[in-house]
C-alpha cells in the first residue's frame, strides 16, 4: 500500500481527544500492536490549515506519544503519512484514508518528550 507523506509545515495541530490504546478487535478487546509487538495508540488531532480544519485519527506507536496529552495541547507530528484503504464487510464496500505518524510530541511548555524506544 502506497504511503503519501503529509506536509505539516503550514498547519496548526492540537489534540482533539486524549490518546487511547488502539483496539484490534472490538469483540474481544484485543489491543493492536505493530510487527515488532509495540502497542499502537489512536490519537485524534485537530489539523488546521489556512483553508480548512479537519479532525484526523492517527495511529502512533506508544513510545512516540508524549505523556500528558490532553484536549487542546498543541503538538508536532513526526513522519505523518496517509494511506488509502478499502475493505468489504457483510457485502458492504468501505474505503477511506488512514493516517499514521512516528510521533506526536507536545509543544506545551514543560511537556514530557516521547519515551525512547
Amino acid at each position: 500500500m502506497r504511503q503519501i507523506p503529509v506536509d505539516t509545515a503550514n498547519a496548526t495541530v492540537m489534540v482533539a481527544k486524549t490518546p487511547q490504546s488502539k483496539v484490534k478487535d472490538r469483540r474481544t478487546g484485543e489491543i493492536a500492536t505493530d510487527k515488532d509487538g509495540v502497542t499502537l495508540m489512536t490519537v485524534e488531532v485537530m489539523f488546521s490549515t489556512p483553508d480548512e480544519v479537519e479532525i484526523l485519527k492517527l495511529t502512533v506507536p506508544q513510545p512516540g506519544v508524549s505523556e500528558d496529552l490532553t484536549m487542546g495541547t498543541p503538538v508536532a507530528l513526526t513522519g505523518l503519512v496517509a494511506s488509502a484503504w478499502e475493505n468489504e464487510f457483510n457485502g458492504q464496500k468501505r474505503h477511506g484514508i488512514a493516517f499514521r505518524a512516528v510521533a506526536v510530541t507536545s509543544l506545551a511548555a514543560g511537556a514530557t518528550k516521547p519515551k525512547a524506544a
